[in-house]
């Protein structure tokens, strides 16, 4: 059936011809004499639509309007009157009716208007749907993270969700800042608003300015018409700027005044624009370095970072490696109707000894690996991809048994820095130890012979 129509008229033989027509069409339809029968049927018929006469003796068909809306009922309305009664119609619409329609009624218009208003619903429907499941999927109980390192950053997020501040989300390549920007969003008072993302360092300046803020005719070469950017777009939700340090100087200007006043201009136009976006951006480079080095503005990173969230790259979560693997055995076995039951105790070994370089997104691209590869009950080494292993000999000739401890310790530290792009202060804090200390052992190596060094050394851009 197309639908289930309440029709409520207190004209017998008004009520019975609708009923007729909506039949013939194809809908459910149940009647009701008056406003209160009607407002009976509703719990028990579950109306898709509801159908009623505005001059009705006792409650007319304002009255129930109000009656239904203040009792939870969303469904469209729908009110028939007299041609005189226009007027008190337009007061329905105002107050939440769908459509009216004037008598006598003509039946092709009813069926059209029924038909729309069914279709309306069917796509708020499928709306609602999907954002029920978008709000699942970015769950902040759907983050995997046990470790003591993630717990920090999953505590704070329903109270960044909540804040209208700008958030700065930082972390290595791979570490999910595109699902924390999304898991915020979805979990604001702005859930049901657009949430778009722009990857900074993925346009040129002129077409990355057109995407940021749009263009009037003609701004760009070959365009024609004027287009909206991504900050009006995303008008009353959220705008994500991924990789933000790729932006260049002048845009940083423009992107500082916009977080400044919510105003911009578009490329090559005249009118300001004032809209309300949140800004979500994201960096696995060190900004206050950027800002050291004169590539970033420091207004723009102080606007940008009022909200911190720093992910924690993998290595330093190793107790979530395990879980983050099942989790994602579970999602891409379910996508190929794979009846997996785990991964082989090799299996295990491996996955808990690798470094994981590319971080969360390396080891869920090495599960859909293996899911693939999978032919028995349970992914076994040979399935998971060739590179992902022991640590033991990879890099720089350290060997574990076989190595002095201060060649391990020079391993460590020049491979987090080359992993931190250069940050004293995060390479620190990834081992343990002062950023003094850091410091202290760069200057050690930068003097050495470089025979001593074996594998070229990543030095600091600049003290921390």
């Amino acid at each position: 059936m197309k639908g289930r129509v309440l029709v409520v008229d207190d004209d017998a033989d008004a009520r019975g011809a609708l009923a007729e027509a909506l039949r013939d069409g194809g809908y459910t339809v149940e009647t009701a004499a008056d406003a209160f029968k009607g407002l009976g049927k509703v719990p028990d018929f579950a109306p898709d639509l509801m159908l009623t006469d505005l001059k009705m003796p006792g409650m007319d068909g304002l009255e129930l309007l109000r009656k239904l809306r203040s009792g939870g009922y969303d469904l469209p309305v729908v009110v028939t009157t007299a041609f005189a009664d226009v007027v008190t119609a337009v007061t329905a619409l105002k107050q939440g009716a769908a459509d009216y329609l004037t008598k006598p009624l003509d039946l092709t218009e009813l069926s059209l208007v029924v038909a729309r208003e069914m279709d309306r619903l069917r796509l708020r429907r499928e709306a609602g749907l999907l954002r029920a499941r978008l709000a699942e999927r970015y769950s902040f109980r759907n983050l995997v993270g046990s470790s003591p390192a993630m717990q920090t950053v999953l505590k704070v997020l329903p109270q960044v969700a909540a804040s209208k501040a700008s958030v700065l989300i930082t972390g290595e390549p791979g570490t999910g800042k595109e699902l924390i920007a999304a898991a915020i969003h979805e979990h604001s008072p702005r859930a049901k608003e657009p949430f778009l993302k722009l990857h900074c360092a993925a346009l040129a300046e002129p077409l990355l300015e057109s995407e940021l803020f749009g263009h009037e005719n003609g701004a760009l070469p070959g365009s024609s018409g004027r287009r909206e950017g991504r900050l009006q777009q995303a008008a009353g939700g959220t705008l994500f700027l991924d990789e933000i340090s790729a932006l260049p100087p002048a845009l940083q200007v423009r992107l500082l005044r916009f977080l400044q006043d919510h105003t911009f201009e578009r490329m090559g136009g005249e009118e300001t624009l004032d809209v309300d976006v949140r800004v979500i951006a994201a960096s696995n480079h060190d900004l206050r370095e950027e800002v050291a080095m004169g590539r970033f503005r420091e207004d723009l990173f102080y606007r940008l970072n009022v909200v911190n969230v720093d992910l924690p790259p993998l290595r330093a979560r190793p107790s979530d490696i395990l879980a983050l693997a099942i989790h994602f055995l579970r999602k891409y076995a379910s996508e190929d109707g794979k009846p997996l039951e785990g991964f082989s105790d090799e299996a295990l070994e491996r996955l808990a000894a690798y470094e994981w370089p590319g971080n969360v997104r390396e080891l869920e691209n090495a599960i859909a690996h293996a899911v693939v590869l999978a032919s028995g009950p349970r992914v076994t080494a040979a399935e998971l991809p060739p590179n992902v292993g022991p640590a033991a000999v990879r890099t720089a000739g350290i060997r574990i048994p076989g190595s002095k401890m201060e060649d391990i310790e020079r391993h460590a530290i020049l491979t987090t820095l080359e992993a931190t792009g250069g940050s004293t202060t995060k390479a620190a804090d990834i081992l343990g130890m002062s950023v003094r200390t850091v410091q202290y052992r760069l200057q050690q190596y930068h003097s050495a012979p470089k025979s001593e060094l074996g594998a070229p050394t990543i030095i600091s851009r600049r003290p921390d």
